[in-house]
């Protein structure tokens, strides 16, 4: 692959896909709902069958979403203004025999704001290929759930660490004024930029390790999906492995981001974190970070059990542990995890804001599912920290959030239903659930935004049922605060 001639080659490139209709839309309407899917599943024949009739369009679908060998003629006729010699140099074609096939991934993706095209090194789905040790992935689940889970407002300057393909950076055109993208792989950072140029993107690509290329830069927002895999520090491929041991590569991201952004500034990052026999895995990611001078929400989406997490990056890599030698680096992987007494690895989202103030760490389980996107839900959570710094919330009027429901669950007793819990549930965002008591559930009840202050709520429910008021009072304050923070009570 050549750099020079494949970022040459984008502008007419361009024209081509433009010229054929190969975008999202036109590809689905052409495939149709089910040969579509079915292509998602690595199943390519149902979604052949039909492109082969498509013209131009059905010949790039084959061509680089079915990765199949054509005769040279015919795919120029599809790339034209591109000749097949060009897109042979500049690498984006190879000969296979007598004809040409894709030596690149090239196909049409939503970011979130309309089709764009995204470069990537092939995956090995439709025809097998060996997994480079450069290689660059493509909008893989961990890239499209970052995607869903990074606000979108408004700002000025954008960090994209370890780009990639450069998809997070695509993206981030879209809401920010500028927008710089880092890697440490040359060959992302090609990919990267010709995705950029088929898109008509203006965006800044820096070679260097990790915040080295912004030394002395501050961004509005950072976003990342650095290499994130715990192992012994072993690096086979850069777009997962970063060198160093465990967590380490987390704890350097989460533990320097703060220095790199703008006051107010906020990052979103995916991470992971060991689960160390005998230490709570929240206070191990909130030591990462300093002690003044940021918000922090952490939020684990899942957790895996050493064998399940050693098998599947082993799988990610092409390696199979029936393999004698892949099984030895199985044992010897966990053996690491042994050693260090890693019982489990957590995954989850990181959202930082930049403050002059004491910090506030929040790190919680998420592993329930939801389907609104997370990134609104971070910038709105960092608004209701700042309102619960700012006022004092027994002075403070309140409502309960028009799609919070409670729930009572009984079960079957001696005397018929007996209740064992009852929840109150958020309707929209992450679908936060609380545990509450009967008392509780009157506090919430009595909310009204014409209503009275929760003192005085507290101070009425502690007469009406012969509790103690300060210790009421105590209760009620901790669990509005955690109701204000995951949004399922708002102030009047």
């Amino acid at each position: 692959m050549d750099r020079d001639l494949l970022l040459s080659l984008c502008p007419a490139l361009r024209t081509a896909l433009l010229r054929c209709h190969y975008d999202l839309d036109t590809v689905r309407e052409l495939l149709g709902p089910e040969a579509h899917a079915a292509l998602g599943r690595s199943e390519p024949v149902a979604a052949r069958r039909i492109a082969r009739g498509a013209g131009d369009l059905g010949v790039l679908v084959r061509l680089f979403l079915l990765q199949d060998t054509f005769p040279e003629p015919e795919v120029a006729h599809a790339l034209e203004p591109v000749t097949a010699d060009e897109a042979l140099r500049a690498g984006l074609l190879e000969r296979d025999g007598d004809g040409v096939r894709a030596a690149l991934d090239l196909r049409p993706l939503d970011a979130g704001t309309g089709s764009r095209w995204v470069l990537s090194d092939l995956d090995g789905s439709i025809r097998p290929v060996p997994t480079r040790p450069d290689h660059v992935l493509g909008v893989g689940q961990a890239s499209l759930s970052l995607l869903r889970a990074t606000p979108t407002d408004r700002v000025g300057t954008v960090l994209d660490l370890g780009t990639g393909c450069g998809v997070q950076a695509v993206r981030a055109t879209d809401y920010a004024s500028q927008v710089t993208a880092t890697d440490i792989n040359p060959r992302c950072l090609t990919l990267a930029a010709a995705t950029a140029a088929l898109n008509e993107l203006d965006i800044e690509f820096l070679e260097g390790s990790w915040f080295e290329p912004v030394q002395d830069r501050t961004f509005d927002r950072i976003v990342a999906n650095p290499p994130f895999v715990v192992s012994a520090g072993r690096v086979e491929h850069s777009y997962r492995d970063s060198g160093l041991d465990l967590d380490g590569a987390s704890r350097l991201m989460i533990s320097q981001a703060p220095d790199h952004l703008a006051m107010g500034g906020t990052a979103a990052m995916l991470a992971s974190w060991v689960h160390v026999e005998g230490e709570d895995w929240r206070a191990r990611v909130a030591s990462w970070l300093p002690a003044h001078g940021v918000d922090a929400w952490i939020v684990q989406r899942d957790v895996a059990d050493p064998a399940l997490y050693v098998g599947t990056w082993l799988q990610d890599g092409d390696a199979d542990q029936r393999d004698p030698a892949v099984a030895v680096r199985a044992e010897q992987w966990l053996d690491h995890f042994e050693r260090h007494g890693v019982e489990g690895v957590g995954f989850g989202f990181v959202y930082l804001r930049r403050t002059d103030l004491p910090s506030d760490v929040l790190a919680e389980d998420l592993r329930h599912a939801f389907t609104d996107a997370l990134g609104d839900e971070a910038i709105d959570y960092f608004h209701r920290l700042d309102w619960l710094r700012t006022h004092d919330v027994l002075e403070s009027r309140l409502t309960v959030r028009p799609d919070t429901a409670l729930e009572r669950v009984h079960l079957p007793g001696a005397e018929g239903w007996e209740q064992v819990v009852a929840r109150v549930h958020r309707g929209g965002g992450p679908a936060w659930q609380h545990e509450v008591d009967d008392l509780a559930a009157a506090l919430l009840g009595g909310m009204r935004a014409d209503g009275l202050p929760l003192g005085d709520l507290v101070a009425l429910l502690a007469a009406a049922h012969g509790e103690d008021e300060d210790e009421l009072t105590a209760q009620a304050v901790g669990l509005v605060h955690g109701l204000v923070r995951h949004g399922l009570v708002e102030p009047a």
